[in-house]
Order: C-alpha cells, then structure tokens, then sequence
C-alpha cells in the first residue's frame, strides 16, 4: 500500500490491484486499479473515509500502524460496495471504539453482508455535519452513483470531496495526483460507460452539487487524486448532458460474409456522408471498449445473420449491455441477412426497452447482398443523415 500526504493532515491509503483484470466478474480491467481509502486527523478526531477491498485489507492495516494511529473515532462509509466497506471489520478489529459513520440505505447493506454489530453506527442525512476539531465532515447524499446508498464527504476547511465510485476511474497507478491527463480521461471515460452512465442523470444531479463548492481536490475510490477537478467535470459534464455526436456505431458479426458487405457498405456511405462510424465486431466483444463507444454515440446499428429465427447470439449479448448501459443515442436501426426465415429486427428492437431511440426502418437481405439491398442502405444512410443533421434537411 502506498501512503502520501494530499494535505498535512489528509493522508491518501491506496492499494494498488496492479493484475486484477476483472471487476465483480464483468469488468475488465485493462489497467488494473486502486483501492482508496483516506485518513484525516483533525484537532481533536480522527477519520478514516472508506476501507479498501477486503484481499487487501492487511495492507490498510499495516499503514494504519505505519502511520502512527493510536485512535480512530470514525470509519465514513461512502458506499456498501465491498471494493469499499469490505475491510470494516479489520479496521475495528484494531480499534474497536471507531463509530461507522453512513447513512440508513448504506448501514442496512452494510449489515445485510458484513459481520459488524448494529450499535457500531452513527446515522447521517444530507447535509448533516460531523465535527473533528479544526474540521468538519460535511455529508451529501448522492444516490444511484451508482447504488442507492452512495454518498460524498466534504471537507470545506480544505477543499475536498470523497467522491467513492463517483468520478473515478480503474487506473493503477503510484502517482497521487492525476497528472497523466490523457490516459487518466480514458481510464475515466471506461469508469463511467461500464458503471455510471446506466444511472447518467443522477450522475448529472451530483456533478452539480459538487462544482459549486469551488473544490481544490476530488478523491475518488478507486483511481488518483483530481488536483485539477475541472478536468474531471468538464468530461463528466459533456458525458452526462443530452448532446451527443454525429456518431455512429455499428455491433455486428457475420456468419458467411452477407451482413459484413453490409456494414462495410453502410460504414463507407455514412463516412462520406460527414459522420463518424465505428463498427465494432462482437466476436470476443470488449465489453468495456463496447460501453465506451456508446457514451457519446447518437445512433446505433445492430447488424447480425439470422441464428435459429433471431440473432446470433453474441449480437444479443451486445444489445443486452446496450440496454443496460441505456446510453443517450436518439436513433437505431437493425440490418442483417437470412437463409429462409426469422424476425431479427423485431426480436432485437425487443431486447432495447431502456433505449429510447427511434428504430428507423431495418435493412434484412434474403442471401447475399446485390442492388436492391444496396438501395435500401442508401434509404437508411439518408435517414441516418436526416436525424443527426437536421439543419441540411432543413437546407
């Protein structure tokens, strides 16, 4: 575990997972992560905010000791999540007197998974405050970011928030701070399609508490430290908002070549129409490169082969996450081909309930492709361009 200084007095615990590279068995995690926890002395108490995964709940043990401490009055739980609460029985193990400090959803799940006793907790609401001396831990509830107990502590004296899942992003990284920029955006933008963007309102409600506090630092739970938060809400601001990009993308997989002369043609017509395209196939789909693309995407294309009367299955796999995640895009369509029978479309406009999209009319293709299915995706292609540049229909 590594431990440094944000401020004199906050102290940054972090275990590094350097080889986890799946989360909760659905994750992946390319770049590892990091499990955060923060302790902060005031004048008179002292505070541990969050606990990490409980694998490596001996390291947070051993820098505790490291660290000095002789009493903690308090163990803030942000979230029930276990990457998150799972080490609160080790940590009073070695202080017994320390109160957990949480709100009621949170306590409840808290003692729904872990060994802990029901009078070890003090019950906060929003906006209730807790005193350390010089300090004071100011409590915001954040629900559904991404579960409904989620919660940020927010220190005012220096200007800080404990965002928990909140802003972060699965990065392992030594660094405290968030300076590599550019791969911590990335990090970040994987962070949020896999976790948060199902729930992207509520994201939207809990960036706008926080900007107003004129915040000097952000200390997610997983990931570094924001010491610039602008970066990290402006990404969040454009990814929460309802203005997508003219941005197509495209989950197929083909069978005997017919749906891939498809996408190929529907990917080169789009193209030369002005809008990005990003055919992605399923095969093998990285889930978390998947959930990314369609952060910002304003139209999705289901292309697949007709399998047993509806579509092969890794392209429903795709279109299930798809209606999870619930992204933002206004407008989908389903292509594909057949050999004698079958209601693709139907079934997978089916399998979207969560994508409030306008399904334009599908393309299906009895065999291979030749001049008459080619005009259809022309027909598509003009209404692709139609719903994301209105102002040339308009022209």
């Amino acid at each position: 575990m590594i431990a440094a200084k944000i401020t004199d007095s906050i102290l940054s615990l972090r275990a590094i997972d350097w080889d986890r590279k799946l989360f909760d068995e659905l994750v992946p995690l390319p770049e590892g992560t990091t499990y955060n926890s923060f302790l902060v002395k005031g004048s008179e108490k002292t505070a541990l905010i969050d606990t990490v995964f409980p694998e490596k709940a001996h390291e947070l043990i051993a820098a505790l000791k490291a660290a000095g401490v002789e009493r903690l009055d308090y163990i803030v739980a942000n979230h029930a999540e276990q990457d998150h609460s799972g080490s609160i029985p080790a940590v009073l193990e070695l202080f017994p007197d320390a109160k957990i400090v949480t709100n009621a959803k949170c306590k409840r799940f808290i003692l729904d998974t872990l060994p802990v006793d029901r009078n070890a907790f003090v019950s906060v609401g929003d906006g209730h405050k807790l005193s350390l001396g010089d300090k004071t831990l100011t409590f915001l509830m954040t629900p559904w970011v991404h579960w409904p107990d989620t919660m940020v502590t927010y220190i005012e004296e220096d200007g800080i928030a404990f965002t928990c899942d909140f802003l972060g992003a699965h990065f392992a990284t030594t660094d405290l701070f968030a300076d590599d920029q550019a791969s911590v955006a990335i990090a970040a933008k994987r962070y949020y399609a896999e976790i948060m963007m199902p729930y992207r309102s509520y994201s939207k409600a809990a960036l706008e508490r926080l900007e107003p506090l004129g915040l000097r630092f952000v200390a997610p739970s997983h990931g570094p430290v924001h010491a610039q938060p602008s970066l990290i809400f402006d990404l969040y601001r454009e990814w929460t908002s309802d203005t997508a990009k003219p941005k197509v993308v495209i989950p197929y997989l083909s069978m005997y070549e017919s749906t891939a002369i498809m996408v190929a043609y529907l990917t080169d017509r789009l193209h030369e129409r002005g809008l990005s395209v990003k055919p992605i196939n399923v095969v093998d789909l990285d889930s978390g490169e998947f959930a990314m693309s369609l952060v910002d995407a304003s139209t999705l294309v289901f292309a697949s082969p007709t399998v047993l009367s509806g579509p092969h299955p890794a392209l429903a796999y795709a279109a299930l996450l798809a209606n999870a995640l619930a992204p933002k895009a206004t407008v989908a369509a389903v292509i594909g081909s057949f050999g004698w029978e079958g209601n693709l479309p139907e079934i997978i406009q089916s399998m979207l309930p969560r994508l409030k999209a306008t399904f334009l009319d599908p393309v299906m293709v009895k065999g291979l492709p030749r001049e008459a299915a080619f005009a259809e995706l022309d027909l598509l292609v003009d209404a692709i361009v139609a719903a994301n540049f209105p102002d040339r229909a308009a022209a």
